[in-house]
Formats: structure tokens, sequence, C-alpha cells
């Protein structure tokens, strides 16, 4: 084991024990767990320490599997090839990476990528000849990072401990995993840590994935009419408000009689009432960015944290700032009060984007999304762009995969840059390998189908297979299309969808090659079929 620490000012290193501090490790079964207590005080700066022997060395097959989980909602994550190389920003000019911010989305800012190895967070799994799985039991206090060196296959744990304060006399837990030989021993042990839970099934329409930030009173009316009565959500999207952090105000000239005609139109037609909001930042366009300078994070040298390059540029609200604790409150409460019943938050990474005094990253965002729920005990909360093991217990639902493109895999020069990019391409597969967490640690948000023919570059078979495949995976299930314009050939093949949705068990999936099966049972038959991740249809 290797522990970066500072004390009295000093960066120092210890491979074990330290005039500074003990430390006791505990094996129990499956688990390990290894405490540090601390002689005197002292700031944590990184933990590592080997894998288990059982996943360490050279694969010992060409088709072993990896699933490696990515820091946020919108990072890829799927099964990969043991030597397929992990995407990465090194390629790009600095400059270019700073114009447009790519480095904000993902771990860029604090993890160090390297061409030679592949990393997840949280839960590790390996399937073929040489398995196994390992599960961060320590997720609320600091990230598991499992690196895997594509040259030996060796496999590194790091804890993600860094600025964690640890005074005289006082423990704190390093790491705490669970760890297995066998993949299917390690899903059962996950099973039991996270049982399922009864989670209400969300059939919904939300307007970004057509309109984007073009949206108004009549649109939406519009669109409201063309469901039927089997959808239960109308969500409003970004666009509504004058700019985002503004969120009180709202955009006469799209909607000149306010918007409480949503929740009233919505729950008149037997739907819930959703309404879309980044609580933790504000564009530079916006009045509570250019009025309240006091409310916005800054690092180190002063300048404003950035967020990314979304709308004018966004920056990170200071969560410890009660002023600004107190606005976001009051922003929630106000569309809470007129009666929208899930409330869809999104950035939600921006919490720990910056440091926090005395706080991991895990902590930081932990701190963050308690906070949320304490604001919306009421209400349904749907979160976006948030990393994951911190939503448990917190969140209702939560987008697992990036936005879906409008043509499948996103503008040709998208693939060069961060890996949170939208892409329906990769969004599908994280449907599939993300999935375990479905009903566990919340319902799964897949993100939206479209059948609409109009305004997208998807072919018919690609559409198709996404609304498959999001019906069969998910506990969330949107659209943005206008379903009253729908032909019969389409509203045919939203009733199958809705009858998977509902009524279909997902018994299996197994990657082979490109391609993906998947087993399920539907009304006593069992059924599969093929997913082409390469062309984006089921054949």
């Amino acid at each position: 084991m290797r522990i970066t620490y500072r004390v009295d000012g000093e960066e120092k290193v210890a491979y074990g024990g330290s005039p500074a501090f003990s430390l006791e490790t505990i094996e129990d079964e499956s688990r390990r767990t290894v405490r540090l207590t601390a002689k005197r005080d002292l700031i944590l700066l990184s933990y590592e320490e080997d894998a288990p022997p059982h996943l360490v060395g050279r694969r010992v097959a060409v088709d072993n599997l990896l699933f490696l989980n990515g820091y946020q909602s919108w990072t890829d994550s799927r099964e990969r090839h043991f030597l397929r190389f992990e995407k990465n920003l090194l390629h790009l000019p600095r400059g270019l990476v700073e114009a447009y911010s790519f480095d904000r989305y993902g771990d860029y800012h604090f993890y160090d990528y390297d061409i030679r190895r592949v990393h997840g967070y949280d839960i590790f799994y390996r399937r073929g000849v040489k398995n196994g799985l390992i599960l961060n039991m320590n997720y609320q206090r600091a990230y598991l990072i499992v690196e895997v060196d594509r040259r030996t296959g060796d496999v590194t744990l790091k804890s993600d401990v860094s600025g964690a304060k640890v005074a005289a006399g006082e423990s704190y837990v390093l790491a705490d995993y669970l760890s297995y030989e066998s993949y299917e021993q390690g899903m059962e042990a996950f099973r039991k840590v996270f049982p399922k839970r009864k989670i209400e099934k969300i059939f919904g329409y939300t307007s970004w994935y057509n309109y984007y930030q073009d949206i108004s009173e009549e649109i939406l009316l519009r669109d409201l009419e063309g469901l039927d009565e089997r959808f239960n959500l109308f969500q409003i999207d970004d666009g509504y408000e004058t700019f985002v952090g503004d969120w009180l105000d709202v955009d006469e000239k799209k909607f000149p009689n306010g918007i409480s005609f949503i929740p009233e139109k919505a729950h008149a037609r037997g739907f819930k009432a959703g309404i879309w909001l980044a609580p933790f930042v504000a564009e530079s366009k916006s009045k509570l960015f250019i009025e309240h300078p006091e409310f916005f994070k800054r690092d180190e040298k002063g300048a404003f944290v950035k967020c990314g390059s979304n709308w004018s540029g966004f920056y990170a609200l200071d969560l410890e700032n009660p002023a600004v604790r107190e606005y976001i409150k009051t922003c929630l409460r106000h569309y809470a009060d007129m009666g929208f019943d899930l409330f869809k938050l999104d950035f939600l990474y921006a919490s720990n984007l910056p440091s926090y005094e005395g706080k991991t990253r895990s902590e930081a965002a932990e701190y963050a999304y308690s906070f949320l729920r304490e604001v919306l005990p009421d209400r349904l909360i749907l979160g976006c762009g948030a990393t994951l093991f911190n939503a448990i217990g917190k969140f209702d639902y939560m987008r697992i995969g990036p936005d879906v493109s409008l043509s499948f895999d996103d503008a040709f020069y998208m693939k060069f840059f961060h890996r949170e990019r939208p892409s329906t391409k990769i969004t599908v597969q994280n449907t599939i390998y993300r999935s375990f967490m479905d009903g566990r640690f919340f319902g799964n948000d897949p993100d939206v189908f479209l059948l609409r023919d109009d305004n997208i570059k998807l072919s018919a078979k690609t559409r198709s297979a996404l609304l498959t495949i999001n019906a069969l995976f998910g506990s969330v299930l949107m659209t943005s299309d206008n379903v009253g314009a729908y032909d019969e050939k389409k509203r045919k093949e939203l009733e199958r969808a809705f009858e998977l949705f509902h009524d279909a068990e997902v018994l299996s999936f197994e990657r082979k090659g490109r391609k993906i099966k998947v087993r399920y049972r539907l009304r006593g038959e069992e059924h599969s079929f093929l997913y082409d991740t390469g062309k984006g249809v089921i054949v």
C-alpha cells in the first residue's frame, strides 16, 4: 500500500505505518477494510494498494471482458476488451481543451489519464476465464478507482481520499470493499447489499430532444394534447428560463402566461408535471452571476470554477455559502409550490468540481445531493450528470448514460472530445451495462426514444432498437416526439414497447464481438435478439 499525506505543510509518502499515523487492516471473508488512526493532524492526498491476487495478472483468454463504471452519469461505461484503448483528452491541444472546457465534464481535472491503463469507479468486474468483482463499500467517503494495466493485466485500487482532514486521535477509513473470485458470486453479493425495491415506472414526455431551448407555450400545449392515457409524466426541459441560474425569471416571449399552466394541464390529464433545473450552476450571462459574484466558488488562483462551455459558459455555485443554499431552496420550492411533481436536476457533477476544505470529492457530492433531498422531501427527483453511487438513497431516478444524439454517434468530430459527449451509440450500451443498478440504486433513466421522421438523422432501424432497449432495461421511458403526429405503424411500435416496459423481464445479456445477445421473457415466453453496437440495429 502507498499513502500520500501532508503534515505540518510537508508532503510525505508512507508504504505502511508512519510516525504520523497507525494502520489497521481487517479481513472478513470477502470484505477488506483499511483504517488509519492519526497521531498528528494531517491531510490525506491519496491511498492505493494492489488488488486481491485473483484479479491480478495478464489475461488468460482474449475473450476476457472488463466492466469499468464511468465517473458520472454521462461517462461511457460498457464491457470492453482487455486491450481496448480508453478515450482521453491527451491528444487535444491544451488551448482547445481550455477554450471549450472539455476537461470539466468528467474526471480529467483530477485523474491522471495514461494510454497504458484503463480505469473505472466503485464497481468493477471481469468476465471470462479469469474473472472477479470488486464493490466499494466506502463510497460515501471516497471513490474507489480501479485501474487495469493494459500491458500486464495488473489491477490497482486507488481510494480518492484527497482533501480529507484527520485530526490527531481520530480514525479514518481509507478503503472498504468487497472482493469476489467470480463474477456470478460477486453479483449475487451485490444484490444482497442493494436489494431490489419497488419503483414506479415513468412513461413520459420531455421537451428537450426535439426543440431544445426553442420551446413555447404553443408547442407544449400541442404536444401535451397528443399524449394518450398510458403516459404519466409531462416534463418541461431547458428553455423556459431567461438564463441558466435565473430560475425565477421565465422568458416572457416564449411563455407570456408563465409556466403554471404545465402542472395545471398535466394534472387535468392525470399526468405528473416535471421541470428541469441545474441547481448548482449559473451561466455567465445570468443576473445571478453578474450581480452576485460572491455566490460562486473560486479556485486556488482566485478564478471562478468553470464547469463547461454550454450556454455562455457556466460556473459552480459555492454550496457552503448559506445565501447560495437559500437561493437554491427558494427556486426549487417555488416550482414545488406551483405544483410540479418531478424535478429533473442536471449538471450535478458541479457539486464536487471545486475543492471544499476538509472534504473529499465524494463527501462534497454526498453533502450536495443530501441537501437537494432535504429541500424536496415530498417530490420525485431525477438526477442527471451526477456521480452515481452518491445518488443512492437520495434520488428516485437517475440518468445512466450520455444524451441521445439525433445522429447515431453525433457529429464525427465529437468522437475526439470528452467521454461525456452526446451519443446514441454510447448511451444504448450504458443502458445495458448499468442495468444492474436499476431498482437497487434508483430507477434507471436510459434517456429518450425517438420514432419521428423529421428533425432526426437516426435510421428507422436504429430508432426501433433504441426504443426496444430503453423499454427493456430502464424504469423511465421518455420521448420528445409529438406523439399525436404518429402514424399507425409508429403507434403499434409504441404499443409493443409499452408492453415490454411493463411486462418483460430481462434474463441475460452477453457480448459477442461487437454484438450483444439479449434474452428476455414476456408473458411466459422466452425471446432473444442480437444488438449490433457498431450499427445500432437489432439483427
